[in-house]
């Protein structure tokens, strides 16, 4: 009986180590800082968290100008230009025309707007399936790129940035 006891206990113990190896496994989570680009004072953080098959992008910056303004998910995590453009053009792995996330054709990339408050201050909170966090998966790992957020507002129309003007904050996304 003894022997049944602590063979029972022992095939628990794995099972439970099991779940919660598991359960450790499935969450990814990345945090990461803005740099200012194009001679503005803005800076912010994103973090990135992917669970149960959905990633989850949580951003709020500061020194923003009132408003609107776009953000983007770009080619390369190269931040090192005083304008942001070492990140290329809009992250498209899968060659669709730029547009609102959701509706007709859309970049991986294009996020959408965001609304800067009378001080400055915005942030954005966007989840979606088509994304994970190093999977090697060319058309949805979001490694090795960029996030910029832009001037202005995209206007979901124009080819292929949507118009959103100047890029005023940088991230690479990387480990």
């Amino acid at each position: 009986m003894k022997k049944l006891i602590i063979t029972s206990l022992f095939i628990l113990a794995i099972v439970i180590g099991c779940k919660t190896n598991t359960n450790s496994n499935n969450t990814k989570k990345l945090t990461l800082k803005f740099e200012a680009k194009s001679g503005s004072n803005v800076a912010g953080t994103a973090t990135f968290v992917e669970k149960d098959g959905e990633v989850t992008l949580e951003a709020h910056f500061t020194g923003l100008t009132p408003g609107i303004h776009a953000i983007h998910i770009h080619e390369k995590s190269d931040c090192s230009a005083a304008d942001g453009t070492s990140t290329g053009g809009h992250w498209n792995p899968t060659f669709k025309n730029h547009g609102k996330w959701g509706v007709g054709q859309y970049h991986k990339g294009d996020i959408g707007n965001f609304i800067a408050d009378k001080n400055g201050n915005g942030s954005i909170k966007f989840t979606t399936d088509e994304w994970n966090i190093g999977s090697g998966d060319p058309t949805k790992d979001i490694l090795n790129h960029g996030i910029i957020v832009h001037q202005g507002a995209d206007d979901f129309t124009t080819q292929p940035t949507g118009n959103a003007g100047g890029r005023v904050a940088c991230t690479g996304i990387i480990k």
